[in-house]
């Protein structure tokens, strides 16, 4: 194909995919709520039904984790975790809509959490706040930009610019702000230095160096450590920090967790595998007690160390 017409493909797709990602914003953001949320979880359902890639995945990271679980129990939790992924569709199409008076409606801060983090802050050198895919990950820094205390966030760009501007727009709409995973170090430090919040997903598939290998559900799994590396450096505060629903409340939950004491010997690269390792504990702790709020469907141990056999 001629460079030139290629490129013509390439920008037709990329528009396709713009006008649907848009105009599933504007559908979904346009109903009211309890709608939104059931057109979402019907949608959620749909996806795990057609993609035999995901169901498989997520099974297999299932065995991996709880190797004693009944297949039966592998598949409900799977079916839940889809529900709430298009429970969080329906939300982040209806984010633009919200003000600080509706959305604490469903959603609140547990009070002992919200204490931890305003200490952090105010000790005035930074809070790492240690999250992952795990509940509604978009809606909680959505909501606390809402409550007055917007932060920054740690993402990878997606492919298409204009999706790309789409998504960061609305998960700015309230002073939060996005660092781009690829280039975050010197952002992420000066974010400290200045003694902002910054939000950071660690339980994805990393590759060395940017991760080591570290325990996860007992078994090795390449994790990010640049988090460890700026804590660390900075001496900012380190608190885990997850938007969970809560089944008996019917709503979401944000949750602080205590500050996380750092290990610190001295040696730099142990300090940082430790406290990486630390970090994985944590995440994997709240994982354990909201095992159908996860996204089991990414490949998380998909890096092995060197002479292991892969897992998927």
């Amino acid at each position: 194909m001629p460079r030139e017409a290629k490129h013509r493909g390439e920008g037709l797709r990329a528009q396709l995919e713009y006008l649907a990602v848009a105009g599933l914003v504007r559908g979904l953001g346009a109903l009211p709520r309890p709608a939104a949320r059931r057109l979402g979880e019907w949608l959620g359902r749909t996806a795990l039904a057609a993609s035999s890639r995901l169901r498989r995945v997520g099974s297999r990271n299932l065995e991996i984790a709880f190797p004693e679980m009944p297949p039966a129990e592998r598949e409900r939790i799977l079916v839940e975790v889809f529900r709430g992924l298009g429970w969080q569709l329906a939300e982040f199409c209806r984010m633009p809509h919200y003000t600080g008076e509706e959305v604490q409606r469903f959603v609140r801060y547990d009070e002992a959490g919200l204490r931890h983090y305003l200490a952090a802050r105010e000790r005035g050198k930074g809070v790492l706040v240690l999250t992952g895919h795990l509940g509604a990950w978009e809606l909680s820094s959505f909501f606390h930009s809402l409550m007055g205390f917007p932060m920054a966030m740690v993402i990878r760009r997606l492919d298409n610019r204009r999706v790309d501007a789409l998504v960061n727009g609305i998960r700015c709409l309230h002073g939060n702000r996005v660092l781009d995973k690829d280039d975050f170090a010197r952002g992420l430090l000066a974010a400290m230095h200045a003694g902002e919040t910054v939000g950071i997903l660690m339980d994805t598939n990393m590759t060395p160096p940017q991760g080591v290998f570290v325990p996860f559900f007992d078994v090795p799994a390449c994790t990010a450590s640049g988090l460890a590396r700026v804590a660390l450096k900075t001496d900012a505060t380190v608190l885990p920090g997850f938007l969970l629903w809560e089944k008996s409340e019917g709503r979401y939950v944000l949750r602080f967790g205590e500050p996380l004491e750092l290990v610190r010997t001295g040696d730099a690269a142990a300090d940082i595998v430790a406290n990486t390792a630390l970090f994985a504990r944590v995440t994997e702790r709240y994982v354990r007690e909201y095992p159908e709020q996860w996204l089991w469907v990414h490949r998380r141990w998909k890096t092995r160390p060197p002479g292991e056999p892969g897992l998927y």
